[in-house]
């Protein structure tokens, strides 16, 4: 079945991905970025393109109206060099624009779909904070994001928190992806890498998720044609301590090994939040998605896909 599917945040790292793969299979795309320049990157990927801001409820309002589309996906954030410059989890002002995008942005989004009759909403979501940080990975996705990893993970928290809470009252999906790799979505990591500015702290307890971008935009792809409802993590098949895949991607990218910082000196540099990432978090279980989407990775492990992306 053809549907017109309107992509907020086409022209992000996953957008470019999703878009070509929507229509590969016949579905009519109208595509959003805030920028005028990436209007013929969209118009090449296939996709009606339009420029919006997603802050700004009348152009949200206006741009869905005009495509009338049958599903939203919501994929709009600004974690790039661009938006937030490089990462800083010790600062606010990183993730602020993006913090924003995922209350205001979300809201507006779901107020356009209320008022054009839009039937189904799939928005973005993120897996490492599922549940709490005791035991193994294997979280089912029925746990809430965590809101009790203190202080410093609230403002990245809470506004996952809200997208979920108003998609799921909603009756939409909720796709929390997993750490993303592939064109354009792991290079700020892998400079830092490069420059041996991402040093693994503690012992590296922390189990990350990670998912290739096409696997995460196959997924998203099942999401809207089945009309999904719930939450599902989007993650390959091999959560990872973070002294396992952090040595491992440095070699990949011919870097040499990433120096060893204890938790105090973490903390100082990077801040409570980063040091949590690297020793406490866990994975998750792809379990769901693949039972009840019928997912099928190409990439199921970071091992090869870092390899592959790197070549």
């Amino acid at each position: 079945m053809v549907m017109r599917v309107f992509v907020a945040g086409g022209s992000g790292v996953l957008g470019q991905r999703l878009v070509p793969q929507l229509v590969a299979r016949g579905h009519q795309v109208t595509a959003t970025t805030t920028s005028a320049a990436k209007l013929d990157l969209l118009a090449g990927l296939g996709a009606e393109a339009v420029v919006m801001d997603g802050l700004d409820a009348a152009s949200v309002g206006e741009a869905v109206a005009t495509a009338h589309p049958d599903v939203i996906v919501h994929q709009m954030t600004a974690l790039n060099l661009v938006h937030a410059g490089e990462p800083d989890f010790k600062s606010d002002r990183y993730f602020a624009n993006t913090n924003r995008l995922r209350i205001e942005g979300t809201d507006h989004l779901l107020a356009a779909a209320e008022a054009t009759g839009v039937s189904h909403f799939v928005a973005q979501g993120n897996a490492a904070w599922n549940g709490t940080r005791e035991g193994g990975w294997d979280e089912p996705e029925q746990g809430p994001v965590e809101l009790h990893a203190g202080p410093a993970a609230h403002m990245v928290i809470e506004p996952l928190r809200h997208v979920e809470d108003a998609v799921l009252k909603a009756g939409g999906a909720v796709l929390r992806y997993g750490w993303f790799y592939g064109p354009g979505a792991s290079d700020d990591q892998v400079e830092l890498i490069r420059k041996r500015k991402f040093p693994l702290v503690g012992g590296g307890a922390g189990y990350w998720s990670w998912v290739h971008l096409d696997d995460a935009a196959s997924a998203t792809v099942l999401a809207v044609e089945r009309k999904a409802t719930g939450v599902f993590n989007i993650v390959d098949d091999e959560p990872a301590q973070v002294r396992d895949w952090l040595p491992y991607l440095a070699e990949c990218a011919g870097a040499k090994p990433p120096m060893r910082l204890p938790k105090w000196l973490g903390r100082l540099a990077a801040g409570e939040l980063a040091v949590m990432m690297m020793t406490e978090v866990r994975g998750s279980s792809n379990a769901k998605a693949k039972r009840e989407l019928g997912w099928q990775l190409r990439h199921p492990s970071w091992r090869q896909g870092f390899k592959e992306a790197l070549a």
